[in-house]
């Protein structure tokens, strides 16, 4: 009975029935957070709270498992099971060493690449690997935060300090951890420090009471379904699949570069919806809360994974990738491009740091080339800002009464930009994006390419050897 409403759901939305699965499962992360809400009243006990609320969790997973999973689907589900027991035995037997750290990375990620290379198809598919990789950065981080819990706190930073663990953690907080339903499908990343304050009764803006953030979560809620309305009307028409298609060669240059501009923006919203509606369940458990700020006001923002205005306005690449996937950008910030001070250089730790991010995203080519182009585009970007903050000339027409027009040129170069390296990202393999970037003549990286040639020569006529010279002192 209930194979046949999926399906005719997922024909009615114009969408497939391993989507709408997806986003049902999240939908469904609000309901058992009432459970939750209820062992406050009742008063459980911390060491009895993480266990009533894994069974909610297990459930949601039992529930999209067969929309995550190649049949048999329920067979699937151990493969959690075997990464957590493995990650809590790797922390029980080998204690804080940093074999125990390299030992779990290993482990974790080769297991997550075999589930890509046995599952790997050249279409996007909703499988069990799914949210395996988004346990695979849980995992590899408990790890590195127990290991920090040994150090001496003048050794730590102050985001090592408040994730460090100062005693192994049990195997039902590990699973707790794990399978929490704000955070099992898509995210967000979260240490076990916060959910040790959750499971405590520390994340509420009212002590020893449920936290008031019914009114917070539902109105990231209902922008999680503006986005998720914005990509269900949208990607009806601009699909993928029109890209590879002779109409869309035939069709003028300038099209088909408003057609990726205009694509791009649709096709992120699939994520932007799913990540705004996980934080609305995150801030309804109380693990959003985020303490007040300077002027006492509480925050609800420490499982945001989207900043939508900043996403929406900004007109640099920069500012969209600081308000995209922020829990993920900062776990790999905290556990990879920092651990890598060592290399001594930090372009090749941001080099290694996207290389990391592009397979764990998968090992298809169009992650690679996605994650290089993001490389390149932002070092651009970064040498053209710095151009314009010397050169008083552009200082001052950035300031003049031009910004505006300038503005729009440069959020539609920004946008249209964007969406370039998002081709490979969702097209996957190395015959479909190449024909997509030969139709537009391979205009980003042409466009890039001579930036980054003329930056050098604008800057020796734009700004003054004095004022390079005092910068180069700095």
């Amino acid at each position: 009975m209930a194979a046949p409403l999926m399906e005719r759901l997922s024909e009615s939305l114009g969408s497939s029935e391993p989507a709408v699965r997806l986003i049902l499962s999240i939908l469904l992360g609000e309901p058992p957070l009432s459970s939750l809400s209820s062992s406050w009243s009742c008063g459980l006990s911390t060491g009895v709270a993480p266990r009533g609320g894994l069974a909610g969790r297990a459930s949601l997973g039992s529930i999209n498992c067969p929309s995550l999973c190649t049949p048999p689907s329920g067979s699937q589900l151990c493969h959690s099971a075997v990464c957590v027991v493995v990650q809590f035995l790797l922390l029980r037997l080998m204690g804080r060493t940093v074999t125990t750290v390299l030992t779990s990375f290993l482990f974790q990620m080769v297991y997550l690449l075999c589930g890509y290379y046995y599952t790997a198809t050249d279409q996007y598919d909703i499988k069990w690997t799914m949210p395996h990789c988004v346990l695979t950065l849980k995992l590899i981080g408990l790890s590195f935060d127990y290991y920090d819990g040994g150090k001496d706190p003048s050794q730590l930073n102050e985001e090592q300090k408040k994730a460090a663990l100062p005693t192994v953690p049990s195997l039902l907080e590990v699973c707790g951890f794990s399978y929490f339903y704000g955070g099992f499908l898509v995210g967000p990343q979260f240490t076990l420090r916060s959910y040790q304050g959750l499971v405590s009764r520390e994340l509420t803006d009212c002590p020893g009471q449920p936290p008031n953030s019914v009114f917070p979560a539902l109105n990231r809620f209902f922008l999680g379904l503006v986005c998720l309305t914005i990509f269900t009307v949208g990607s009806r028409f601009y699909p993928d699949s029109y890209f590879l298609t002779d109409e869309y060669e035939a069709q003028p240059f300038w099209y088909r570069c408003v057609y990726i501009l205009i694509w791009a923006k649709i096709s992120l919203y699939k994520y932007v919806s799913c990540w705004v509606i996980a934080e609305g369940v995150c801030i309804l458990s109380g693990l959003g809360y985020n303490g007040q700020d300077e002027k006492g006001v509480h925050q609800w923002d420490a499982c945001a994974n989207m900043r939508v205005w900043q996403y929406e306005t900004t007109p640099l690449f920069t500012g969209t990738i600081a308000s995209f996937n922020i829990n993920t950008n900062a776990w790999v910030a905290r556990h990879v491009f920092k651990r890598l001070k060592f290399l001594g250089n930090k372009m090749a730790s941001q080099m290694a740091t996207l290389l990391f991010l592009a397979v764990w995203h998968g090992l298809h080519s169009g992650y690679l080339l996605c994650f290089s182009l993001e490389f390149i585009i932002v070092n651009v970007e970064k040498k053209a800002m710095e151009l314009v903050k010397d050169s008083p000339l552009l200082t001052k027409l950035s300031c003049s009464p031009l910004y505006p027009l300038i503005y729009v040129v440069q959020q539609f170069l920004h946008w249209l930009f964007m969406g370039y390296p998002l081709v490979p990202f969702c097209l996957f393999t190395y015959d479909k994006w190449l024909k997509v970037y030969s139709s537009v003549y391979f205009c980003g990286h042409v466009f890039f390419l001579v930036a980054y040639l003329i930056i050098p020569w604008l800057r020796m006529m734009l700004v003054s050897r004095k004022a390079g010279d005092a910068k180069k002192e700095k």
